[in-house]
């Protein structure tokens, strides 16, 4: 019925991987995404554990926002997106992006959701 993409804790991995690339301190390819989340995390935190602590809370606020787009796709963001978009199409990817705070994009509608 509908084609749905969607991973946003994969966005947001990608985006520190870029932001590190970018200050000129690519990481390894081959860490895991905790391990990129961590090193992220402990550029601000006072110990690995809390850096830990935070890339965990990160993790699960992502998936629980990702779950909550997909259990509310079709009563609520569906006719949401087709009123303020005009989209009729039935394929969506949303996006985790930061752009002067973070927001839900849907790259088909360009619909945007605030976070």
């Amino acid at each position: 019925m509908y084609d749905i993409t969607i991973d946003l804790h994969r966005n947001w991995i990608d985006t520190v991987k870029e932001v590190f690339r970018g200050s000129g301190q690519p990481l390894p390819e081959d860490l895991s995404d905790a391990e990129v989340a961590v090193i992220y995390y402990k550029q601000t935190a006072e110990s690995e554990g809390e850096a830990v602590t935070q890339q965990k809370l990160n993790e699960d606020r992502l998936h629980g926002m990702q779950q909550t787009i997909l259990d509310n796709f079709e009563s609520v963001i569906l006719p949401d997106i087709r009123k303020r978009t005009r989209y009729e199409g039935n394929r969506f990817c949303f996006q985790w992006v930061y752009n002067n705070g973070e927001h839900i994009t849907e790259e088909y509608s360009s619909y945007r959701i605030p976070v």
